[in-house]
């Protein structure tokens, strides 16, 4: 017994050695997860839970983007040794939102906004509103969840939005939510919802810019398929119409 824990000691060591010298070039992908497992139980040899934990989400990156509940499926791992990755994905949203924060946003940036946040959205199990507030250059002033749950026009709340966005001195928003199922095809509630929101845009003078649904590895875009523009279009056609009557 001494002589495996011996072994498992040794083995560790080397793991943190290498990383040390090296840095991650040349760890295979359970090595990583091991590493990050053995932060939460240092004395306890992981290896083979991270073996069996890229085998059941496929690559290191399913690991990393796991659920707790479910990496804590795998035999071996608890609470404890799972603290490594949990702390991994917190550190990582954390940062993703800082290095955000005052970045300019083009108008056609939709994919830009995924990269940085679909990491964080997509592994959520309900859906989550996320409003970006922006000043006069398109810089973002900062990111708040809004919403979570079945998303509906009963739920989301424009002059919500709105209240904050004057209280962040906003002159214009993106929103993003996820889709748990993956698919990120807007809902006909989806469309109702975005509607509603240019609308209360147009009539508080704030721009809306796009509204991003973050599904599996992949995401729709209101701006890019030209119905944010619809919607400004529609709400000017009715504001003349009621001028015209």
């Amino acid at each position: 017994m001494q002589e495996i824990k011996d072994k498992s000691e040794g083995h560790r060591r080397r793991l943190r050695e290498k990383f040390i010298k090296t840095g991650i070039s040349g760890f295979h992908d359970y090595e990583i997860v091991e590493l990050l497992l053995t932060l939460g139980t240092p004395r306890k040899d992981c290896k083979q839970q991270a073996k069996k934990a890229i085998k059941k989400f496929k690559s290191l990156k399913g690991v990393l983007e796991a659920p707790m509940d479910k990496l804590q499926e795998i035999d071996g791992i608890g609470t404890h040794n799972a603290f490594g990755i949990k702390l991994f994905q917190e550190i990582s949203e954390r940062y993703l939102k800082e290095r955000i924060i005052g970045k300019e946003i083009k108008l056609k940036s939709s994919k830009e906004v995924y990269d940085y946040l679909f990491q964080s959205m997509q592994k959520n199990k309900k859906e989550i509103f996320k409003v970006l507030f922006l000043d006069a250059k398109n810089k973002i002033i900062n990111t708040e969840d809004l919403f979570e749950g079945s998303l509906n026009s009963s739920v989301v709340y424009p002059r919500e939005i709105m209240k904050k966005a004057i209280e962040y001195n906003a002159v214009s928003l993106i929103f993003v939510h996820n889709h748990p199922s993956g698919n990120p095809e807007p809902s006909q509630s989806d469309k109702d919802i975005t509607k509603n929101l240019v609308n209360a845009g147009k009539v508080m003078q704030i721009k809306i810019l796009d509204h991003i649904i973050i599904g599996d590895n992949r995401y729709f875009s209101f701006a890019d398929d030209g119905l944010i523009d619809e919607y400004n279009l529609n709400f000017l056609s009715v504001q003349k119409g009621n001028k015209d009557e």
